[in-house]
């Protein structure tokens, strides 16, 4: 690769190639919680809140039935980056070119499965009466740009897995400008509601994917990048799918997971809905380290493995979840400290502020837990080793988190439910800690030493 916006993770500081790869993402991720937060404050101020707790509703369902593809998206990603470290550019031109072809062979089924199954999945949910054609309406439309969603993630991963971070960051922000501007035209000119924020996001998000097409195609020609399908290596798509397929597996039950979770959380009424939809707007913006440094795991492990380099993958196996520990943990003290008025510009209800301001107290303050727990599980998977973390990941959804989850619901206050959450990172750390007494990992301290 030529291209001067790759970052070789096999040589140099550790920390340093990390942080550079990170801060790209990270600020992708501010722009994509400030459009979804735009979206939050668009839909609450003109709408009402049964509106916004019909868009806060509507994502678990959309996330269940991505999740498999965009953990087979992980796959490929921690493929290009193994073949990167490698330097087989042959073997790289041709997962790439898989994964395009794959796209297709996903996204059109998957875009047509989710307008009859959302309804369904909402129904199971429990979606109050008030807020039911609302997130009917929202997630039928979201399902129409799956092919755009799925796409852009794709090629972002790609290029994640090529050491290209910064790239992504100005596909979001075309996104979010896109999303902003058709916000404002459908919802406050056009009064489209929910329908109208549904529409935008499709829209940003095959806006993000186009371009990142025609970037591809001109910075790293020796890709050979294409628009439509044009390979299908059954040897690599075997490859996908064996390391990507447990991923997505545990991306489903996850948010399976999730949607018994946000069913808890629909039977306390759509104040507590609209509470919570709003409380999470804050999370994730408190939060926004956490997925970029995890990419940056997966990538280092990814490139240090095909490269043998086995001395920095021992150095960075705990440096690297440990500094995004560090991170989530003062932005999460900052921001509980801060958390009413800020929660207060989503909202002026002040029954929905105060339940708002009780979720970020119970979970922003712990979720540094979560980071570590994360770190460690994506540079386990950029390794290629990913049944330990999901199992791991599963033990921690389905034996700790809705267990506490029901138990609090019925035998304590419903209204403190989401208390599950940060029990169960203090589960899922451990575990992965764990992970350091394996097999798998003693080996590479045995080569690393040698």
């Amino acid at each position: 690769m030529h291209s001067s916006k790759k970052i070789d993770m096999t040589t140099g500081p550790i920390m340093k190639l990390i942080i550079l790869f990170a801060l790209p993402i990270c600020i992708g991720n501010v722009l994509q919680q400030l459009y979804s937060t735009i979206d939050t404050l668009i839909v609450g101020n003109f709408c009402g809140s049964i509106s916004l707790a019909a868009v806060g509703t509507s994502a678990q369902p959309v996330e269940m039935l991505l999740c498999i593809f965009l953990g087979l998206g992980s796959g490929v990603s921690i493929l290009v980056s193994q073949c990167t470290g490698s330097g087989d550019t042959q073997k790289l031109k041709d997962v790439v070119a898989t994964a395009n072809s794959f796209l297709y062979i996903c996204a059109i089924p998957l875009s047509i499965l989710g307008l009859y199954l959302g309804p369904l999945i909402l129904k199971f949910m429990q979606v109050p009466d008030d807020t039911w054609n609302y997130s009917v309406s929202y997630i039928q439309i979201i399902f129409l740009g799956t092919l755009g969603n799925m796409g852009y993630n794709m090629n972002a991963g790609i290029l994640r897995g090529v050491g290209d971070s910064r790239s992504s960051l100005v596909f979001l922000l075309i996104s979010c400008i896109v999303n902003i501007v058709l916000d404002l035209v459908f919802i406050a000119v056009f009064g489209m509601d929910v329908s109208g924020a549904a529409l935008a996001t499709i829209i940003a998000m095959f806006a993000s994917w186009f371009f990142s097409i025609a970037y591809i195609q001109k910075k790293f020609p020796e890709l050979e990048f294409t628009i439509l399908p044009k390979k299908l290596d059954k040897t690599i798509l075997r490859d996908i799918i064996s390391i990507g397929l447990p991923l997505g597996l545990n991306h489903s039950l996850y948010s399976v997971g999730h949607i018994l979770m946000q069913s808890l959380i629909n039977m306390q009424g759509s104040t507590f809905m609209a509470a919570c939809s709003v409380a999470t707007k804050l999370t994730g913006i408190a939060n926004v380290a956490i997925s970029s440094l995890s990419s940056a795991a997966t990538t280092f492990s990814g490139q240090n493995l095909g490269a043998k380099n086995y001395v920095r993958l021992k150095q960075g196996s705990l440096r690297i979840p440990l500094f995004s520990g560090l991170i989530t943990c003062c932005a999460g003290l900052l921001f509980t400290y801060f958390s009413r008025p800020v929660l207060g510009i989503f909202t002026d209800d002040p029954t929905v502020l105060d339940l708002a301001v009780r979720y970020v107290y119970v979970v922003l303050p712990f979720t540094w837990i979560y980071a570590i727990f994360n770190g460690i599980i994506n540079f386990v998977n950029g390794l290629g080793e990913v049944r330990y973390p999901t199992i791991v990941n599963i033990l921690m959804l389905w034996a700790i988190r809705i267990p506490c989850a029901y138990l609090i619901a019925h035998y304590f206050d419903g209204g403190y439910v989401m208390a599950a959450i940060p029990i169960s990172f203090v589960f899922g750390m451990f575990s992965m800690f764990a992970y350091y007494g394996t097999k798998r990992w003693k080996n590479i301290k045995r080569l690393a030493s040698s």
